[in-house]
């Protein structure tokens, strides 16, 4: 079996090997990320391999899966004017956290924790439970109070315990990461643990393949802890260093108008997060974290792809969730945020991509 790679905080610089259960920098408590610098296969090597995100097997820092549900490779369909959107509803829990909750699953088989905990406000908690289940590892899910019901019952029915935390999705994180401080406890954070942004970036080496070795000019992002967003960074730059793109997208990152810290930091010219972001309620509950945890990372991946910041109104996701629905795609409230923020011509003609992140089935419409 490969050797795991070591962890290192990107602030200041302190390892951490990955065969302990540290799921945050010992010096600043912030996340880690992860010593691993892979060369991605060529477009005609992939011919013939499975047909999941395991087939970019050079790019990914575990090998021999075995808690695979098939995650991955997922559709790519015109919308319009020149724009896509790729179907990651269509995973094995309907939503996009696959990707990084099967690596999760897969580190946490190699490091046998007494049990594994998560906190979520539904997706990523629902990923993690389904992933722990096919690997027989007991979980834990700590999730905010008025999280949707039918996220609650599809974790609940892969065998998960729940714990329901009163309050707002920060009082949640901080009640999982006291949890994972517990001895033999594994922190399966989508935040946190590096694993998860190495599963998140094949999204984008699906898009390179699926488009015959390029990308668009533009990809759209949901932002809420930014863990797609910097997934995709990570694999536009591994695709750039081997010489398999010439050139960058930028990244258009889309936060709710209700909760934006990120995009007000971003329009204050800050590094930062900038003041306090009150916890309001969104439609786009999966992206509405007031302090995400890796604030520094996203805007500065942002920034040097040339891209910005987008936000939506609780009307454009209502007015979006039913223009996608008319086309035959039936998408959770969170998950049609970047439709709504691209949808009346904000890219003019470039062409981009969008994520539909979560299944309509785990939210129902949006109120109208």
């Amino acid at each position: 079996m490969t050797p795991l790679p070591d962890c290192f905080c990107p602030v200041d610089g302190t390892r951490v090997p990955t065969g302990s259960l540290a799921w945050c920098c010992p010096v600043c408590r912030g996340p880690l990320d992860l010593d691993f610098a892979p060369t991605p296969a060529s477009l005609k090597s992939l011919a013939g391999r499975v047909n999941s995100l395991w087939r970019y097997a050079e790019c990914l820092p575990l090998s021999s899966p075995s808690v695979s549900l098939g995650e991955g490779r997922t559709p790519l369909v015109p919308l319009k004017d020149g724009v896509s959107a790729k179907l990651d509803f269509l995973m094995p829990t309907l939503s996009f956290k696959d990707r990084g909750a099967v690596l999760l699953a897969e580190l946490a088989l190699r490091l046998r924790p007494g049990r594994v905990v998560a906190d979520s406000s539904g997706n990523a908690g629902t990923a993690v439970a389904a992933y722990c289940a096919r690997a027989q590892l007991p979980c834990t899910v700590y999730v905010p109070d008025g999280t949707s019901a039918k996220k609650l019952e599809q974790i609940g029915a892969h065998g998960a315990r729940l714990e329901v935390v009163p309050g707002d999705r920060e009082a949640t994180a901080r009640a999982a990461r006291e949890a994972a401080d517990e001895e033999g406890t594994f922190y399966a954070s989508h935040v946190f643990n590096p694993y998860f942004l190495h599963g998140t970036k094949t999204y984008v080496h699906e898009l390179w393949e699926d488009l015959g070795g390029r990308l668009p000019d533009v990809i759209v992002v949901p932002v809420g802890n930014g863990t797609l967003l910097l997934g995709a960074s990570l694999a536009i730059a591994e695709l750039h260093a081997a010489g398999m793109i010439d050139r960058r997208p930028a990244l258009y990152a889309v936060q709710s108008a209700a909760v934006a810290p990120l995009a007000h930091a971003w329009h204050e010219g800050a590094d930062d997060l900038v003041g306090v972001t009150p916890a309001a309620p969104t439609f786009a509950e999966g992206i509405a974290i007031p302090r995400p945890p890796r604030a520094r990372q996203i805007l500065r991946a942002v920034r040097d792809s040339g891209g910005t910041f987008l936000t939506v109104t609780e009307d454009q996701l209502r007015h979006a969730q039913r223009d996608l629905a008319s086309q035959g795609l039936y998408v959770e409230s969170t998950g049609v945020a970047c439709w709504a923020a691209v949808r009346e011509g904000a890219l003019g003609a470039r062409t981009a991509v969008v994520p539909l992140c979560g299944a309509g089935l785990k939210t129902g419409l949006a109120d109208s």
